[in-house]
């Protein structure tokens, strides 16, 4: 019996240099700047709900890196990001969701979260993974569907509904943001994220509380509209 009142967060931020030209900003500290501060907000928004959440923060380029692993949402240190280098999406993801299935399987039942979530964004698209294929992150997102897990995807072009489904990811918890709306983009996440939790707290099935974190047609207006 695991524990319906934990959220098992992990965020998979790409920190590639694209973050300095998506879109090609204006001002390309403010793109950076929006990235920051929307996961910042984003951990804020959780730590403000009932429950218990811990969180896994791993950002990657060429490169793969956790800056948190399963830490209590309440002691997440303020993230910074550093653009750099390329685009490994793939094996960001692979490696993130395999190790989170390994340490949750190596934890006792009760302890085990009642509601498992991933935000994956990205601003640019995949060129440098070596170990993982689209095919590959497919099946073990797929396995890990099926047990209940919910995954989010956000990317900041017209491409993110084919890049998501090509990793087995839900339309429903697709969406394209603008770079200038990035820190919206991570707002709309955490509302969806905070629908999960509160579904699966009040006792709702895996499956309802998965359906909840899937985006509105407001929310998705509101990344790619210019804000005010």
């Amino acid at each position: 019996m695991s524990n319906k009142n934990l959220l098992e967060l992990v965020l998979v931020v790409d920190r590639s240099g694209s973050v300095l030209r998506a879109h090609a900003p204006p001002n390309p500290l403010q793109t950076r700047k929006g990235s920051e501060g929307g996961i910042n907000a984003l951990i804020e928004e959780q730590q403000k709900q009932e429950g218990e959440c811990n969180v896994t923060i791993v950002q990657f380029d060429q490169e793969y890196e956790f800056v948190c692993t399963g830490v209590p949402v309440k002691d997440v240190s303020p993230y910074v990001l550093e653009p750099r280098g390329m685009t490994a999406l793939l094996d960001a993801v692979g490696r993130a969701v395999s190790e989170t299935r390994e340490r949750i399987k190596a934890m006792k039942k009760k302890e085990r979260p009642g509601l498992v979530t991933f935000v994956i964004v990205t601003d640019g698209e995949e060129n440098a993974s070596c170990e993982f294929t689209n095919e590959g992150v497919s099946e073990l997102i797929g396995r890990q569907r099926k047990k209940g897990w919910g995954f989010t995807f956000l990317g900041a072009d017209e491409k993110a509904f084919a890049q998501a489904r090509s990793m087995g990811m839900s339309r429903a918890a697709t969406a394209q943001y603008d770079p200038k709306n990035v820190k919206n983009a991570y707002l709309n996440a955490s509302r969806g994220i905070t629908r999960g939790r509160t579904s699966r707290a009040g006792g709702q099935s895996l499956e309802a509380s998965v359906d909840a974190i899937a985006f509105t047609d407001e929310e998705r207006e509101s990344m790619v509209d210019p804000q005010p």
